[in-house]
């Protein structure tokens, strides 16, 4: 499935749009899909931003999300100290989508082991 994202960085007027390609349909995604489709997002808004720069680490977490109906489909709406951004539409149930992308958030956050 293809997505459109739409991207306003804090020193600009104007939005740009980033076209995103993902193998799955939304309404046959599991949490790694929802992971993969949330770095996707963050890695477009920094592509806007810095267009020369390789990709960057990506880590989930310093943003505010939403996902808001429109229409009988969803977007996510994203915000960070850069910009913001909007994604979507997705065939895909809100409450479904809100519960992947808090339990993707929660499971980035636990500390990994660390061996010394």
């Amino acid at each position: 499935m293809t997505f459109d994202v739409e991207i306003v960085l804090r020193d600009r007027n104007y939005a740009v749009t980033e076209r995103i390609e993902h193998g799955v349909d939304p309404a046959g995604w599991r949490d790694a899909d929802v992971e993969t489709v949330l770095k996707q997002i963050l890695l477009a808004i920094d592509r806007v931003k810095n267009p020369s720069k390789g990709t960057p680490f990506i880590a989930l977490r310093g943003f505010s999300w939403i996902v808001e109906p429109v229409g009988d489909q969803v977007v996510i709406a994203i915000e960070i100290p850069m910009g913001a951004a909007v994604a979507g539409p997705f065939a895909i149930e809100q409450t479904r989508l809100d519960g992947m992308i808090r339990r993707v958030i929660a499971a980035a956050a636990l500390p990994s082991p660390t061996i010394h």
